[in-house]
């Protein structure tokens, strides 16, 4: 008996470890599951391209199991620590950052490339979860203002690097904080007309390789064989796939070497290819089974913090999702996003599913708490 009651803390341990919300989880892991399924065909049948991905994925979920330990209440305490450290790597980058594909992004920690920006989207909705937390909602137009300024100079700092995919999904997750937070409606209007007077003034801000995604947006075949290319092959890949698609290790456009970033951003053009209209049904559904159990966890949160955090990582996994798809079939201008869980990457990927860490911690520390 003694013998037994010794181990029983530990055993309370390990279960403890693998507390985990079981609906986010076996959603996560399908969609996984169905990404290495793409990536296997989009690659080429690379076995050294799924190893890695592979082993990102071990790392990824590794880390969201141990973010799944650690209770909202030292999330909050932790968070303006953590927004003034992924602030700082931000400043970081455009000082010491390594320069790759004309863009300045990255920093070099000699084992790897990092790229800081990425951290933003995580802190970014905490640091507005923890700034209204304790405010009385709707927020002042005071707390808006201060909420807009924590969104901005970060996005506008990662907008000079130049990174407008990563950019526009860090303020995704914040005004989604926002949104969730409640606005008045007079304040939405008006900050909606302020945007579209000043939106013109932008286009003379823009690089000019932003200037031409937009204008290839509006008329692709104002240049077919160069920056209209990308978008051109994807719509034929998904557009030949139909209603069914032509079968798993069948399409022409990525194998044959048409359709560029086949991998990596434009991996939705391989799914619609190979598994028609209906396969990306069926992922857009899994997109939305998992945005949606995070919001449930969100609304059932205990805490504002909580109820916030939860509902911003919830929305802007979605959101992200969403301008993937609607880029690469030409429904949105191409901003370089990749597709949540699906698209081969590294450090976007850890974040990503860190977020959903945060997301179990919720849920799970408020059963304990109704335990």
């Amino acid at each position: 008996m003694l013998a037994i009651s010794k181990y029983r803390p530990r055993l309370h341990n390990i279960q403890g470890f693998f507390r985990v919300d079981k609906p986010l989880l076996i959603g996560l892991l399908i969609l996984v599951f169905v990404g290495l399924i793409i990536l296997y065909s989009a690659s080429n049948q690379n076995l050294s391209i799924i190893g890695k991905q592979a082993l990102r994925l071990l790392i990824a979920f590794f880390v969201m199991l141990m973010l799944t330990q650690i209770s909202p209440s030292t999330y909050r305490a932790w968070t303006p620590w953590l927004f003034i450290f992924s602030f700082s790597l931000i400043l970081a980058v455009l000082i010491l950052g390594v320069v790759g594909k004309g863009a300045q992004r990255w920093l070099n920690l000699g084992l790897l490339k990092f790229q800081p920006s990425e951290l933003m989207k995580l802190s970014v909705p905490m640091m507005l979860a923890w700034y209204l937390h304790d405010k009385s909602l709707p927020p002042s137009l005071f707390d808006l203002l201060i909420t807009l300024i924590i969104i901005l100079v970060p996005t506008l700092l990662v907008v000079k690097q130049p990174d407008l995919g990563t950019a526009l999904l860090i303020a995704a997750s914040g005004f989604s904080v926002i949104l969730l937070a409640g606005i008045n409606r007079r304040w939405l209007l008006l900050g909606s007309l302020l945007l579209l007077i000043i939106a013109p003034l932008g286009w003379h801000f823009m690089h000019e390789y932003q200037k031409l995604r937009i204008l290839i947006f509006l008329n692709p075949e104002r240049d077919p064989l160069g920056a209209g290319y990308h978008i051109i092959q994807s719509k034929i890949a998904i557009g030949v796939g139909g209603i069914l698609g032509k079968g798993w290790l069948q399409g022409t456009q990525s194998h044959l070497q048409f359709l560029p970033e086949h991998t990596t951003d434009f991996i939705f053009a391989v799914c619609g290819e190979e598994f028609g209209l209906i396969g990306g049904v069926v992922l857009l559904g899994l997109y939305f089974w998992i945005a949606a159990r995070g919001l449930y966890i969100s609304m059932k949160a205990q805490d504002t913090y909580s109820r916030l955090l939860g509902g911003g990582l919830s929305l802007s996994f979605f959101i992200a999702a969403f301008v993937n798809i609607g880029m690469v079939s030409g429904l949105l201008p191409v901003v370089g996003i990749p597709l949540p869980l699906i698209s081969y990457g590294g450090t976007s990927l850890i974040t990503l599913v860190a977020g959903f860490g945060i997301l179990m911690s919720i849920q799970t520390h408020r059963k304990l708490v109704g335990n």
